[in-house]
């Protein structure tokens, strides 16, 4: 458990705010690696969960040892995974695309948005290799039927309605936004952290061609801002950015993240993909931080507006050379506690499911 993106530092927010409501909280990991910050929780390693194919996962012996009353699962993509929490109820959160679309993120390979759902014939024509079609293929459908009949939690109403299309059942699939959550720095100390720090754009996620990471810097060589260019993170195309002028600093972690948002005059998020989410942009506008953002996936969602059409590198030069010049006003609707309330109810529903399930 790191906090290396927003999929992962919501997990350690959700731990968090469990324990601090006085649940005993465990937590499986697949990865031999420690937890991120002190959560509360106790980690128990489990080989195989962080397979993206299907691996063996010998969940039943930590659910034995641990005896849960709720089993959430959370970014775990390994169908064999899946279907071993789907046989002990569990309440899934789903955070990206992986169970309904097996190319790239809804986005397709010719460029453009795609609306069309999981079908092996039309999702055909984003792959060059067929072999590597059929297998993934063959895993998308393998983590869609895992997931049937369970209860499943998302963060926008985008990903409820791709799920839908998916054929999942709309009364098993709910919305619950994620929370701002900075535990490890106190609201004067970020202030604080960026006073005398150098003023900049910022773009922060992977650097991979579905986050739209040398859009962003094209948008602001274009926007012709005396402001620097800082990158936090990590990926296939970080040599690339600082080859065209970005500041490339490496993942950073979630403390420095929030010194950084600190001193960024703007935030850029031009999602190639349809986002499902988007939680770094919520933090920005937490902070007072505007972003600016391609209409993409579930952006819409929480963004206060105007939006970018979705492709339009002018535009968002446009948008970038405006942002820089006010102070967004934080978005409502992200406080801890609503939303864990309305996450543990549907944690009873899912429980009393499970304890009046009869087998087949």
């Amino acid at each position: 458990m790191t906090d290396r993106g927003g999929a992962p530092r919501h997990l350690l927010a959700l731990v968090r705010a469990q324990a601090s409501r006085g649940h005993e909280v465990h937590v499986a990991a697949g990865r031999e690696e420690p937890l991120a910050e002190d959560t509360a929780a106790r980690v128990h390693r489990l080989a195989g969960l962080d397979a993206r194919t299907a691996e063996a996962v010998d969940l039943a012996t930590v659910l034995r040892q641990v005896r849960p009353d709720i089993v959430h699962v959370h970014t775990v993509v390994n169908p064999v995974a899946l279907a071993a929490a789907a046989a002990a109820g569990a309440v899934f959160t789903i955070q990206d695309h992986r169970a309904f679309c097996p190319g790239r993120g809804k986005w397709t390979a010719a460029g453009s948005r795609c609306g069309t759902a999981f079908s092996p014939e039309v999702c055909a024509e984003c792959f060059d290799d067929q072999d590597y079609h059929r297998e993934m293929t063959d895993l998308t459908r393998a983590r869609l039927h895992a997931l049937r009949g369970s209860t499943i939690v998302v963060l926008s109403e985008y990903m409820r309605g791709e799920l839908l299309a998916a054929g999942l059942a709309p009364d098993l699939v709910h919305v619950v936004p994620p929370f701002v959550d900075f535990p490890d720095v106190a609201a004067g100390d970020r202030t604080r952290a960026s006073v005398g720090s150098p003023p900049c754009v910022l773009f922060a996620g992977r650097l991979v061609a579905a986050k739209g990471r040398l859009d962003a810097v094209e948008a602001w060589r274009r926007s012709g801002l005396d402001l620097p260019l800082v990158v936090a993170g990590t990926g296939p195309l970080r040599d690339a950015m600082a080859a065209a002028g970005a500041e490339v600093l490496g993942w950073v972690p979630h403390h420095d993240l929030t010194a950084l948002l600190g001193r960024a005059r703007a935030l850029v998020m031009p999602s190639r993909w349809q986002e499902p989410f988007g939680i770094v942009g919520v933090e920005a506008l937490s902070l007072g931080v505007p972003v600016v953002a391609w209409e993409s996936g579930g952006v819409r969602e929480w963004h206060p507006g105007p939006l970018v059409p979705w492709g339009d590198v002018d535009g968002l030069a446009l948008a970038l050379r405006d942002a820089v010049h006010r102070r967004a006003v934080a978005p409502a609707g992200f406080e801890r506690d609503p939303l864990m309330d309305r996450l543990e109810t549907v944690y009873a529903a899912a429980a009393e499911g499970a304890r009046t399930r009869v087998p087949a």
